[in-house]
């Protein structure tokens, strides 16, 4: 590895416009500051113009950290999924009918909660949630939108029949699809992708950062391993679960709820004992994740002595207390990170193939993983992918790879091991369009 760098490295001036130099003075500027605290700054250019950015700054530790992760089952998770169900679904009628995806954008879902009587032994949903599906979507040809609507239905039971194993996906779920034909425009701005590069659906940004700290990993293993546990040995727990974890230092504080089965529990002891093993569980798996258990509540408002608690028909809060909305929840990491930089994109529900507030929430990711996963001096990393609607969507209109190092400098050779890494994993973002359809990347 080279010696670091004592300054700003940046190419042999070349003849630039008012702009363009106006945004290299700004740049340099913000280096010379930076480099008073001890951080430095890589410019590199790209056909003319400033295309990726790379920073440093000494590797520090966040004394306190807050995390949360809604479950599977919660208002807003179900819509997430069902915007994306029907991503997937309509993505493989496209492929069946045209022989490629075609443009769509359903990523505006809205859940109205129903009405319920829940009961020790088993109670009743007196009323349906509702689910309504809107966005626009390329018709199939014959059928219009009734075609589309159709595949809106479908796909929505398939996945709540699926995920929620206490939900009647056809007694306890309407489902109202909104989908209209996509916008001539963007359906040109779709068609002029064929065969070519796709072209950027609209002028976004996504970020991502790594490695995921030892409470987030927490967040989503406690989530994953109570949803799991509700398919298998634990029927009573729900799918509509919320971890909240604030930690100080090492100690972590977490504030659970699940919505407990009421057709698996016998009574106000039975329901406290199904408490007891959750926070069992979650005390368990702090220790394993290296931190200090602290407080540990589940389903804090709960009066038992009133027999006021957390009791559902259905495992989700969505049968009478909740509404939901796509894009309210969890980040594409599957997580809501107020202390790391987030989008407010809904990665869910959009085209695979041009819609870059989806596909570039997914490449940060997997960019500053890689950046941290593969170069030795790099503690943690953050990338952040800005498109220009039109654009390639493998030719962003701005990348910067904001890094922490052990003494907070750019080492001259690492700018280009992290432009190896950004360069091909932009390349093969069109090629990622399956890898959303099998639903290998995950979401949410």
């Amino acid at each position: 590895m080279a010696r670091p760098s004592t300054g700003a490295s940046r190419p042999a001036p070349k003849r630039k416009g008012a702009h363009d130099r106006a945004r290299l003075r700004l740049a340099l500027q913000s280096a010379n500051m930076d480099r008073g605290r001890g951080a430095g700054l890589a410019l590199r250019r790209a056909r003319g113009r400033l295309k990726l950015i790379v920073t440093a700054e000494p590797a520090r530790e966040s004394v306190v950290e807050v995390v949360e992760r809604k479950g599977i089952g919660h208002p807003d998770t179900i819509c997430d999924g069902l915007a994306e169900a029907l991503s997937r679904a309509l993505s493989r009628r496209y492929v069946a009918a045209f022989g490629e995806i075609q443009h769509h954008n359903v990523d505006k879902a809205l859940l109205r909660a129903g009405r319920s009587e829940p009961a020790f032994g088993g109670g009743r949903v007196t009323a349906p949630m509702d689910v309504y599906l809107a966005g626009r979507a390329t018709p199939f040809g014959e059928g219009g939108e009734e075609a589309l609507h159709e595949v809106a239905l479908k796909s929505a039971q398939d996945w709540l029949e699926q995920n929620l194993h206490a939900l009647d996906a056809r007694e306890h779920v309407r489902v109202h699809p909104l989908l209209r034909p996509t916008s001539a425009a963007l359906r040109g701005l779709f068609t002029r992708s064929s065969g070519d590069a796709p072209r950027a659906n609209d002028t976004s940004l996504g970020v991502g950062y790594a490695p995921a700290s030892h409470l987030e990993t927490l967040a989503l293993s406690l989530s994953e391993r109570l949803n799991r546990a509700s398919h298998e040995a634990r029927p009573a727990w729900g799918e509509d679960i919320k971890v909240m974890g604030a930690r100080v230092v090492d100690r972590v504080d977490l504030a659970i709820a699940c919505a407990i089965v009421d057709a698996h529990v016998r009574g106000v002891e039975d329901y406290i004992e199904q408490k007891q093993a959750i926070e069992a569980l979650a005390r368990e798996l702090t220790e394993e994740a290296g931190l200090v258990p602290g407080r540990v509540s589940v389903n804090a408002a709960d009066r038992p002595a009133e027999s006021d608690l957390y009791l559902t028909v259905t495992g989700t809060s969505a049968e009478a207390g909740d509404d939901g909305q796509a894009g309210r929840g969890n980040r594409a990491n599957g997580l809501i990170t107020p202390y790391r930089p987030m989008s407010l994109e809904a990665a869910a529900g959009k085209n695979p193939v041009s819609h870059v507030g989806k596909i570039y929430n997914v490449a940060a990711f997997e960019i500053a993983d890689a950046v941290v996963r593969t170069l030795e001096p790099v503690t943690s990393a953050r990338c952040l992918l800005v498109s220009r609607i039109g654009s390639p969507v493998a030719e962003p209109d701005l990348v910067h790879v904001a890094l922490e190092t052990i003494d907070g400098a750019v080492y001259g050779d690492l700018e280009e091991a992290i432009a190896a890494i950004v360069d091909p994993a932009l390349r093969r973002l069109p090629a990622r369009v399956r890898d959303f359809l099998d639903g290998v990347v995950a979401l949410f």
